[in-house]
């Protein structure tokens, strides 16, 4: 709602977080479908109170409120706007691709669309947990990705919160005792190099029902803007190749 918008009057960003929370929307899709509503020319970048005003349109159901009211890639889809944050219909949460390419990675190729939280890759390049990455490099992310995206979906299906990972990516022992307490659960006799196993079964019946409803390798893609418009201060592009994003589930 801030950072998206532009809005730093926090008492606005609250109010808009309230209604969100009072219509029943997504506070990340809403953020990003009011930014590209002021690309439209809705209302300015930084007019928090107008923000408030759409956002009440949106409760309301009014014509226009049921175009934003049905997302991101709706809106921009509605409105001319080209600069879409959206991969397979989700928005972009939180991080900038061109920046820290690895969550670049995660989001153009995770079943979910654009889903910070099914690899977590934030965690060695820009927190240095479980090791330290160069977020603005693109060597090496496709495996860093893909070996997040795995243990996070092993973690999942367990039950458990994904921020049990920044105390077994850094604690052998943590991790070690995240497999004993499954086992302790469910009777099981998993080892630590089970996890990314398990977890890349999961994701290729998760990529098989993506298939199966139509979705193929030309939907694991970010925005075309993002390639070719640089993003400040370190003027970056997405420069991840095409081939990159297909070794993501090529080589599970």
């Amino acid at each position: 709602m801030g950072a998206d918008c532009g809005i730093d009057n926090l008492d606005d960003v609250a109010e808009l977080i309230r209604l969100c929370n009072e219509y029943g929307l997504d506070t990340i899709e809403t953020g990003t479908t009011l930014a590209v509503a002021m690309e439209a020319g809705l209302a300015a970048f930084g007019d928090g109170k107008k923000a408030i005003e759409l956002v009440h349109e949106m409760g309301k159901g009014t014509p226009i409120g049921r175009i934003l009211g049905s997302g991101t890639e709706t809106t921009a889809r509605v409105l001319g706007v080209r600069r879409s944050p959206t991969v397979k219909g989700q928005s972009m949460p939180a991080y900038e691709p061109r920046a820290v390419k690895g969550i670049g990675i995660t989001y153009a190729t995770t079943t979910m669309g654009a889903d910070h939280t099914a690899g977590y890759t934030i965690a060695p390049e820009i927190l240095s947990v479980g090791g330290k990455a160069d977020p603005l490099s693109p060597e090496g992310k496709a495996e860093l990705s893909r070996t997040f995206q795995a243990t996070t979906a092993f973690i999942d299906s367990t039950g458990h919160c994904l921020f049990i990972a920044f105390a077994v990516l850094d604690i052998p022992s943590g991790f070690q005792g995240m497999v004993d307490e499954v086992n302790g659960v469910l009777g099981t006799r998993f080892t630590a190099d089970d996890v990314v196993k398990l977890g890349a079964e999961i994701l290729r019946k998760e990529r098989a029902f993506n298939e199966a409803a139509g979705f193929t390798k030309a939907h694991d893609r970010l925005p075309e803007f993002m390639k070719y418009e640089p993003l400040p201060p370190h003027n970056t592009v997405f420069d991840v190749p095409d081939s990159a994003l297909d070794a993501v589930y090529g080589q599970m």
